[in-house]
């Protein structure tokens, strides 16, 4: 719902924090990727760009200049650089600003590329998805954001992964059959897995795919690594 908001401009910036392999990628993606399928079908420009990995202060003032027009979606997926650097965060609180028209300024006498203007209006929406807990992000980049906290208990996981492991897009190649047995494997062991998390779900239905009969055994060898 958080992202359909994002989507449709009513939300300006959302950060999806929570521990690795709980789907919050794969969430935010799937829901945005029906929003470019939309804009492909009406014959408009996808208007979401995904970034991962490191990023300088330039590069993000670039890649908020390249993404400033309304409905521009810009998400950052463990970009956490972007959430630590005082002046990338300086530029993220500008791009998130509640009230008005939102400029973005870089009056350095470099930017790297003299096509850049020194300011520019962004008129985009930003989505964080990162592992860094909501309480050591800046509080600034917070309150101008919507929040979600996918910290989850063992049972909270496995009805997460309930809900994504009978999705088309989750394993396309993987007999459905194979997807709740393991889902009922992973149920059963749910005490003895010390890292539960969706990958823990990949592995084990791709076993049962497999056809071994003996397939729960490996899967118990797996999950106890």
């Amino acid at each position: 719902q958080m992202t359909d908001a994002v989507a449709n401009g009513v939300v300006r910036g959302l950060i999806v924090s929570g521990p690795p392999g709980v789907g919050k990628s794969f969430g935010v993606e799937k829901v945005l990727e029906e929003y470019d399928m939309m804009t492909k079908l009406s014959n408009q420009a996808p208007r979401t760009e995904i970034v991962k990995g490191s990023m300088t202060p330039i590069g993000l003032y670039q890649t908020l200049f390249n993404n400033s027009n309304e409905g521009d979606i810009l998400v950052f997926d463990d970009c956490d650089s972007v959430l630590k650097d005082p002046v990338a965060l300086n530029l993220l609180k500008s791009a998130l600003d509640s009230f008005g028209k939102r400029y973005i300024s870089w009056n350095a006498e470099t930017r790297g590329d003299d096509s850049l203007p020194t300011s520019f209006e962004f008129k985009g929406q930003i989505v964080f998805i990162t592992n860094v807990d909501l309480d050591r992000l800046d509080q600034a980049v917070k309150s101008r954001s919507m929040c979600i906290d996918l910290t989850m208990s063992q049972d909270d996981k496995l009805e997460r992964m309930e809900k994504i492991a009978f999705a088309d897009e989750f394993l396309p190649g993987v007999d459905l059959e194979a997807k709740k047995d393991a889902l009922d494997f992973l149920k059963s062991k749910k005490d003895d897995i010390s890292d539960l998390n969706l990958r823990s779900l990949i592995q084990v239905s791709n076993i049962a795919n497999s056809g071994d009969p003996e397939w729960r055994d490996l899967a118990k060898y797996v999950i106890s690594q």
